[in-house]
């Protein structure tokens, strides 16, 4: 039978020329089965169908702009943001109740993930154009939920003839354990890094991790044993691991109970077992505190009894226990068997310790794995029956909806919670991602390169943190979503030459940038839109180093690594006008005043560092300035002055602070030609302060600096090559406090490149 649809293209193009492809390409069109008993809706008037379909074309025009304003970081949420409510609200205001929900939301997220893409109208209710033999939407790879082929593989991950059996995203401090089943336990970093490994010697074959949050250790389990690797210790598995053992039961599978951070130094682990028993297993520090006193000649694992721990345990299935996790949201603890009477228990820890009847779910041919979604609150499950559950936490007589699409047993299934996906994996190493929302299925792909090594998936993980799905088996394999792909795509290049200089305006929200061609901009934060640019602002080849903003944000500074030379136009007394220090109009980029090179310079006598504004207020600029040679120096400009200058430097210390004596006096040689208003006058040290040479810290350059001028501290600190760090007093001209870096640091190692104070106020608690 002919759908209404069809119906409806024939009567709308005739007539209107642009549409009759459509009408050419409906007999192509992919179409939703309908049964005999379902009636066709009616039909609409086809005038009112041209103005609909004019409405709809607008709406998708406004969607797709702003979801590209969004890639950009162009946009600021307001209350006309489209999201998918509302465009599916307008959606069926203009097309009548019948437009199914699946359909919409399906091209909502087509033009969410690719607003570029091509769409067409009829897609809203469900029809497809075909190009080829398949649809356009299922070949276009920018519409998948994962990008296939950006997937990265990491080889060496395990050894030879060797295995991934577990892994563990720890999201609090964004990295991953793995375990292999030979005993190689590894910690990779949030760029799948690894960060560090160990193997364990004469081990049986591991079969599940994780994480001790309290404790900061790895755990892994073996038949028999509990291994407790400390991952931040340097050395052999010899110095840094335990073992518990013997258990009474072969060990299957492990889960760490995450509890508030009151409960210090102790963790609890659940461990699922042959026997159809789940375990709470107690660990605390003091179990661990023997390790330092191990002898070094005795060169074996330390092994502790495990029936010196808390154990609490209870037969929960009739089959084996094959995975076990502790669920934060719902505080309460899963356990799933293929035992098809008591499939999944989903309950308090309190059951653990007591005979009170669980709450448990039966499926059929029980429960290979399950996870739960926060959002929807839904656990999901899977096994050898190759169907999907979906249940309510609550409801353990009949599940809520099936997902039906496999053609193996559902081996592991993971959460996508920020996109409300759920991707589950079968022996066949066939992956399937559901959209837990519409119940649909978004993307099938498999594992096409596997060899015979890599003939099963055993673990697999998704990256909330990151948008990747991480598979392990004999290698690791790394699926990224198509978004944060796409996202990438889209971050604009903001120069073109690396960025020297990134500073903000507090009082103007903006934020300033200079590259190594010398070219300023300024952005708006919070758009990201640019407001100006300056180029070549000191000159043409000066490279700019260096910049700081007055705290009213009006003024900026900027200094340069200049050459000398003598400027032929300028009218000025001074040689050339590509001055190591220009002031400028923040709002405008207007060059306000400039420091002209002097004629003594020499090659990077001129190069600033660093730079800090002391005062800008009217016409009066005092500015704090850092050169390569090491001298910090204040660069001045009173009202009247045509030029900056330079009014003051800072001088070497003259003597160390005494052991007793936190004061040091100094010598200070201000520029007697100039008051800065800033330091007091200084007066030469009395002869009872002569110190001997050898107690003077050796001469080095000042690499950085930071200024404090808060709560009635004036405080100037210092950092040298040699490590030295001087801190400075402003009001009594005396270096308050010196640091020296101690004889065992490597002389590579002592330089300071970045100081910075790190104050409290007079009103913060802490």
């Amino acid at each position: 039978m002919l759908l209404h649809i069809t119906a409806l293209c024939h009567q709308f193009c005739v007539g209107h020329h642009e549409w009759q492809p459509i009408l050419d390409s409906v007999c192509s069109m992919s179409r939703r089965k309908i049964h005999d008993d379902e009636d066709p809706p009616e039909i609409p008037d086809v005038m009112a169908f041209k103005q609909a379909l004019k409405q709809f074309q607008k709406l998708v025009d406004n969607t797709t702009a702003q979801k590209r304003a969004e890639r950009l970081g162009l946009y600021i949420k307001d209350d006309e943001e489209m999201d998918y409510d509302k465009f599916f609200a307008a959606v069926q205001d203009l097309f009548g109740p019948d437009v199914k929900a699946q359909d919409v939301k399906t091209f909502y997220r087509k033009i969410s993930n690719n607003p570029d893409g091509r769409t067409e109208w009829c897609e809203i209710f469900g029809y497809y154009i075909l190009e080829g033999d398949a649809l356009a939407s299922q070949l276009d790879e920018e519409n998948m939920v994962f990008l296939v082929s950006r997937k990265q593989r990491i080889t060496k991950a395990v050894k030879r003839r060797d295995v991934i059996k577990c892994m563990v995203k720890v999201p609090q401090l964004d990295f991953m354990v793995t375990a292999s089943q030979k005993g190689t336990l590894t910690v990779f970093t949030s760029q799948m890094r690894i960060l560090t490994t160990t193997t364990i010697p004469d081990s049986s074959w591991i079969s599940g991790c994780d994480y001790l949050n309290q404790l900061k250790r790895v755990i892994a389990v073996t038949e028999r044993t509990l291994i407790i690797w400390d991952y931040k210790s340097a050395g052999s598995p010899l110095d840094n691991c335990f073992i518990i053992k013997p258990m009474e039961h072969c060990l299957l599978c492990i889960c760490s109970i995450q509890r508030p951070a009151e409960t210090l130094m102790k963790d609890d682990v659940l461990l699922g077992d042959d026997g159809g028993f789940v375990n709470m297993f107690t660990l605390t520090s003091d179990d661990f505190g023997l390790k330092q006193t191990k002898s070094k000649k005795n060169k074996q694992i330390i092994v502790l009894d495990s029936k010196k721990f808390k154990n609490v345990r209870r037969k929960l299935h009739d089959d084996w226990v094959v995975k076990v996790k502790f669920i934060p949201a719902l505080n309460c603890f899963g356990s799933c068997s293929y035992d098809s009477v008591h499939s999944l228990v989903l309950d308090d820890l309190k059951r653990l310790e007591d005979n009170i009847p669980v709450r448990d779910f039966s499926v059929p041919k029980g429960v290979n794995a399950f996870t739960y979604c926060g959002k929807a609150n839904i656990i999901v499950t899977g096994g050898d029956d190759k169907i999907l559950r979906l249940w309510h936490p609550n409801i353990n007589t009949k599940p809520v909806g099936k997902l039906m699409g496999h053609l193996f047993s559902i081996t592991e299934i993971v959460t996508n919670e920020k996109d409300q996906h759920i991707i589950s994996l079968s022996t066949a190493k066939i992956f399937r991602v559901w959209d837990i929302q519409t119940l649909s299925l978004l993307q099938v792909f498999h594992d096409s390169q596997g060899g015979p090594k890599e003939t099963q998936i055993f673990a697999m993980a998704f990256d909330n943190n990151h948008g990747i799905l991480v598979t392990g088996s004999a290698v690791i394999d790394i699926y990224p979503l198509t978004r944060m792909i796409q996202d990438t795509k889209q971050v604009p290049q903001t120069h073109e030459r690396n960025i020297n200089v990134l500073a903000y305006n507090k009082t103007f929200h903006q934020v300033l940038t200079i590259c190594a061609e010398s070219v300023v901009k300024v952005w708006e934060l919070e758009s990201g839109q640019q407001i100006y640019q300056i180029e070549d602002a000191h000159g043409p080849n000066v490279e700019l180093t260096c910049a700081g903003i007055d705290k009213n944000g009006f003024h900026l500074a900027t200094g340069a690594c200049d050459g000398c030379g003598v400027s032929m136009k300028s009218k000025s007394p001074f040689v050339s006008h590509l001055g190591t220090v220009k002031i400028w109009d923040f709002g405008s980029g207007q060059e306000l005043k400039i420091l002209p090179l002097a004629k003594e310079s020499k090659d990077n006598e001129h190069w600033l560092m660093q730079m800090l504004y002391l005062k800008a207020s009217g016409n009066r600029h005092v500015i704090l300035v850092l050169e390569y040679s090491g001298l910090i120096k204040i660069v001045q400009c009173n009202e009247g002055d045509v030029y900056l200058s330079i009014s003051w430097e800072l001088p070497e210390a003259v003597s160390l602070a005494l052991q007793d004596n936190p004061l040091i006096p100094l010598r200070l040689s201000p520029n007697a030609k100039k008051t800065n208003g800033f330091f007091p006058d200084v007066q030469l040290l009395p002869e009872k302060y002569s110190v001997k040479p050898e107690n003077l810290p050796p001469r080095a350059e000042v690499k950085c600096f930071d200024v404090l001028k808060v709560e009635g501290y004036h405080l100037l600190a210092t950092a040298s090559a040699n490590g030295a760090i001087i801190m400075w007093d402003f009001e009594t001209a005396t270096a308050r406090h010196i640091f020296r870096a101690g004889h065992t640091i490597k002389a590579e190692l002592l330089g300071i490149n970045m100081l910075l104070f790190l104050h409290r106020s007079a009103t913060t608690d802490r």
